[in-house]
């Protein structure tokens, strides 16, 4: 990761207001510091409507964070391999900011996303904390509506359900991705994964 992007990420307190920033305050990107116990504790409140509530919440997120680095860039006259780049450092940011260990893998007809160490790990044994899987969703969802990819995801494995991390798919729509975008997996490697599951 360059030096640059490292310095970004950096967190700054305005000593008069208290508030922190991530990277410069000119970015206006404020930081709310929440406990994964706090997010829990508000699906529990929200009842019923806190699956869309976390989704929604996560888009929010994803796409502030690209918008907030990228300014107002208009992603559809860029490559799908710019798309694609940006995509995957955007995920190594979110590593940095405590979000886990995050590894995408992009493949012929879908986008496999790992977090290992996931927020929701810190509370393994409320079983509300499934929900901050939801976040997670809504974040990558967030990224994808920015970058101009269009794409449907849903969780197919998660660490609280004694597996070694959650798994996240993101189906294409609309078509596969060019040969050169695939990683160097091989497809059948990923079929053999999901149907593990």
């Amino acid at each position: 990761m360059s030096k640059r992007l490292k310095k970004s990420l950096q967190i700054m307190v305005d000593e008069k207001t208290g508030q922190l920033f991530l990277g410069d305050k000119k970015k206006d990107l404020k930081l709310l510091m929440l406990r994964p116990i706090d997010l829990i504790e508000f699906t529990e409140f929200a009842g019923m409507n806190a699956d869309d509530i976390l989704i929604w919440v996560g888009k929010s997120l994803g796409r502030s964070f690209m918008e907030k680095f990228f300014y107002s860039k208009d992603w559809g006259s860029e490559t799908m391999s710019t798309r694609k780049e940006v995509f995957l450092g955007s995920l190594e940011a979110l590593g940095l900011m405590g979000y886990g260990q995050i590894i995408g893998k992009f493949r012929k007809n879908n986008i496999i996303i790992e977090v290992e160490d996931s927020i929701a790990c810190e509370e393994t044994e409320n079983i509300m904390a499934k929900n901050l899987c939801l976040l997670y969703l809504g974040i990558f969802s967030g990224l994808f509506d920015v970058l101009q990819m269009d794409v449907e995801g849903e969780e197919i494995g998660c660490a609280l359900l004694e597996q070694e991390k959650c798994t996240f798919k993101f189906d294409v729509i609309g078509g596969e991705l060019e040969a050169g975008l695939i990683d160097d997996e091989s497809e059948e490697n990923v079929s053999e994964f999901l149907s593990t599951l």
